[in-house]
């Protein structure tokens, strides 16, 4: 009986990795599959931060990460004992959880319009899960706010104004011969307003979270007419709020229509990988004194909030001067938020910053504010993305300089 006991459990432990073979071969559909599956190519994709993929792929499931949270606020708000719970009924707290639902359905209109056009643009499939971040949808939902309404408008006016005060000096018939490239352009208000100016303007930005809701207004298609889109941006953030009707608010964009031209162009790369106008030599590198490189490259590099977001400052100091032509400017206004973790391989104080500068081979203009000089460096205390309504400001105080390459 012990023997037959013993030879039954053998043969079932033979049989059982047949059996499960078998059942692996039929669910994965073919013997590549099958392998692929044993070798982890079944895992659940993991895309670059700033990636198409990635960004299609939180856009396209705003709603439901959304919806998710709200749920969860929800079961936390349950967790209250029974009198308080009465109190935060009197105050009206589930309905209030009711509204951030039913605005949070309005902004997954945008959203969902924007997967559409990226869908459509890139020949994109069913998105799948596992690879989200809803915070960068909402900081790229928050920049149609800070770029193109009325509501952004004195932000911009404070960042955007000594930049364009030092374009607005060379004379207008001179401008449209004269290329400025703004890397980091974000949701592109900044290029499009110095191509407007007359420049030949070319913004560049990495992150397709940016670059997927800027085709948004770029698009024929999807923007038509001012203001004839609506956002609630604040809606997920209930704290320094003062009413509900403050955090909930609605905000209409564009206050403009931005439409790409021969004097607007809009690169999505890494800055580190451009190489300068199409004119330009295919041989060319850095060289401080090569006369090969005589009126090669940007007239201008303008940089709002951008070098503070590399992993390299260096890199992208040098890649600057690299783009310039000789005798180019460039004119740079931000803080120094480096990267935290340990992912920025080097975190400089402003006189660093200024100082390596100098090193690559600027000449970093040092006038008088006071006098007058527009070239002159200068403190801009300012907001990014800031809400006007709410119970906090978080007040930077940028850097404006103005470098030139000899």
């Amino acid at each position: 009986m012990v023997v037959n006991t013993f030879t039954f459990d053998v043969l079932l432990a033979c049989l059982f990795p047949i059996a499960l073979f078998a059942a692996s071969l039929r669910i994965s559909g073919s013997w590549a599959n099958f392998l692929d599956f044993f070798t982890l190519k079944f895992r659940k994709p993991s895309y670059e931060p700033f990636s198409l993929n990635r960004a299609y792929q939180s856009y396209s499931n705003y709603q439901r990460l959304a919806t998710s949270e709200i749920a969860s606020r929800r079961t936390t708000y349950n967790t209250l004992g029974r009198g308080h719970k009465r109190l935060g009924n009197t105050l009206g707290y589930p309905e209030k959880l009711d509204r951030l639902k039913l605005v949070t359905d309005m902004n997954a209109i945008i959203t969902e319009r924007i997967a559409e056009l990226a869908a459509a643009e890139f020949n994109l499939g069913k998105p799948g899960v596992g690879s989200e971040d809803i915070g960068r949808v909402r900081e790229s939902l928050k920049h149609f706010i800070r770029d193109w309404s009325i509501d952004g408008a004195t932000e911009r006016e404070r960042i955007f104004r000594p930049i364009i005060n030092v374009l607005r000096v060379v004379d207008k018939s001179e401008r449209l011969g004269k290329r400025v490239l703004v890397p980091g352009s974000g949701l592109g208000r900044l290029a499009w307003e110095i191509s407007r100016l007359g420049y030949n303007t070319t913004a560049n930005e990495l992150s397709f979270f940016m670059n997927l809701a800027f085709r948004f207004l770029l698009s024929p298609e999807m923007t038509t007419t001012t203001n004839e889109h609506t956002l609630r941006p604040y809606a997920h953030w209930f704290s320094h709020q003062r009413s509900n009707e403050s955090l909930f608010r609605a905000i209409h964009f564009p206050d403009a229509i931005p439409r790409l031209s021969p004097t607007f162009h809009h690169v999505e790369a890494d800055f580190l990988t451009l190489k300068p106008p199409s004119d330009i030599p295919p041989k060319f590198v850095w060289s401080k004194s090569d006369p090969a490189l005589l009126e090669v490259g940007y007239d201008y590099i303008v940089t709002l909030f951008f070098i503070d977001t590399s992993l390299n400052v260096l890199a992208t100091m040098e890649h600057i001067y690299n783009l310039l032509r000789p005798g180019g400017t460039w004119i740079n206004l931000g803080p120094l938020l480096w990267t935290s973790g340990g992912y920025a391989k080097i975190e400089l104080s402003l006189n660093e910053v200024i100082r390596a500068a100098e090193e690559i081979g600027f000449v970093v203009h040092d006038g008088d504010v006071t006098a007058g000089d527009l070239f002159a460096r200068r403190t801009v205390e300012c907001e990014y993305t800031g809400d006007t309504d709410a119970m906090m400001r978080w007040i930077y105080k940028a850097e404006f300089w103005v470098a030139t390459k000899p």
